[in-house]
């Protein structure tokens, strides 16, 4: 039967339904593993890695938990202790994927446990939290399968036996179908940060990476694209990374929408993958309809992008404080890292007649990412961002970072010398950036 599916629930409360699953799933010749994540009540159904195993990979017993009596308190611990039970089976070659039922403790459990595994990795979760606006909260920058339970998790009945046994046929297929073999010779894997107001830089930056020979993935920072791209780079999947667009720091920082988190411009640095940093759209804070914007932004400076986008100009002081917080980001880093910077304006708002231009904001933010960036080069280059120049100058020097302009030249002069007569399809490359030193 092979590597197991381990099926996640709180035997307390949804032992029947959970047994309905994984009998489901053994018709369907998939090994499964029933984990209890309960903790308060006694298991209806018999488990086969019992709650004390699950509250151990936790770092506790069920005992103190059970003296505790605090069900939110048992609901994190079990989250944590299935994180790191399924972290081991993974780790040992056990794991053939991870499904889970529930309702709001069950999912909590259940995508915790899911999270913390790779990409790729089959994840099925039935919730009754599936269709709410805070299924995403769940899901985070995992490729989790989140699946409607229609009614709630209580009793096997016409609705629930339907959804049940579909989630378990799609865990079953999943768990025994293969993912394609890239082989040896797979192109090196770099992702890319974009926003509207940065695409022109972003596009011809990937087009000169592809033709170097490199497969770019490009995330909308919108907050989950920036979680994302963090969450690639911590499980090493990357081989470069093109920072472009930074913006989800100002949403951070000042209370937008779109924020990525506290992490965000971390994960490269900490794995030492080669990173090239830019400042793209932190000229704005993102809102939603004009009401969602906070009262005490009501002096600022405000762009209508559509009806439901609504932009604000970030200050000089915010700028400062970003300054602080990209440079010390960056001199962390354990690997290769440059940073750009483009005079002329950092989005397509920020720019010489544009709403949001804004000479002493960009100097407040450019003074103070040198101030703080250690030994981590700076390119200021005297154009807008998504100047071809620019963008070029970024690709370039990730490539060279990677390794490849270096072997691509070398490719190139073996062709010349055996007569080839076909093109590169290269651009010019870019004048090189001052260093500011």
């Amino acid at each position: 039967m092979g590597k197991n599916v381990y099926l996640l629930a709180t035997l307390d409360t949804k032992g029947h339904e959970a047994a309905f699953v994984r009998d489901a799933l053994r018709r369907l010749k998939v090994a499964v593993k029933l984990v209890d994540a309960g903790s308060l009540g006694a298991p209806s159904v018999r488990p086969d890695v019992k709650r004390e195993a699950l509250f151990a990979a936790a770092g506790t017993t069920l005992a103190e938990v059970a003296a505790r009596g605090e069900r939110g308190a048992a609901v994190n611990l079990a989250a944590a202790g299935a994180a790191e039970l399924v972290r081991r089976a993974y780790a040992k070659g056990d794991l053939a994927g991870v499904l889970a039922i529930g309702g709001s403790a069950g999912t909590t459990i259940g995508t915790a446990a899911m999270r913390a595994l790779p990409l790729g990795v089959p994840k099925v979760m039935v919730s009754t939290l599936a269709g709410t606006p805070q299924a995403g909260d769940y899901v985070g920058s995992a490729d989790i399968v989140m699946v409607n339970s229609v009614v709630d998790v209580l009793g096997i009945n016409r609705i629930s036996a339907t959804v049940l046994t579909r989630a378990a046929q799609a865990m079953a297929g999943m768990a025994r179908g293969k993912l394609p073999k890239l082989g040896k010779r797979a192109k090196p894997l770099v992702a890319a940060s974009m926003f509207g107001v940065t695409t022109p830089c972003v596009e011809r930056a990937k087009a000169r990476l592809e033709a170097a020979g490199c497969e770019v993935l490009v995330f909308h920072a919108t907050g989950s694209g920036g979680k994302t791209l963090e969450q690639l780079a911590r499980d090493g999947l990357l081989a470069g990374v093109l920072d472009v667009t930074t913006t989800e720091l100002a949403d951070e920082l000042v209370g937008g929408m779109l924020t990525a988190g506290k992490t965000r411009l971390t994960a490269a640095g900490a794995a030492g993958i080669p990173q090239v940093v830019s400042v793209g759209a932190l000229d704005m804070v993102n809102f939603f309809a004009p009401e969602t914007v906070p009262e005490r932004f009501k002096e600022r400076k405000f762009h209508r992008h559509n009806a439901n986008v609504t932009l604000m100009r970030t200050t000089a002081m915010e700028n400062a404080e970003l300054g602080v917080e990209i440079g010390r980001k960056c001199a962390a880093a354990r690997g290769p890292c440059a940073l750009f910077l483009p005079k002329q304006g950092v989005s397509a708002l920020d720019r010489a007649g544009q709403p949001f231009d804004d000479p002493a904001a960009r100097q407040a933010l450019y003074d103070n990412i040198e101030a703080n960036c250690g030994a981590v080069p700076v390119h200021e280059m005297d154009c807008h961002l998504n100047d071809p120049a620019f963008a070029d100058a970024l690709a370039d020097q990730l490539l060279a970072f990677m390794g490849i302009g270096a072997k691509r030249a070398a490719g190139k002069r073996a062709a010349k010398r055996k007569g080839s007569a076909k093109r590169s399809g290269t651009t010019k490359r870019a004048v090189p950036a001052r260093r500011r030193r």
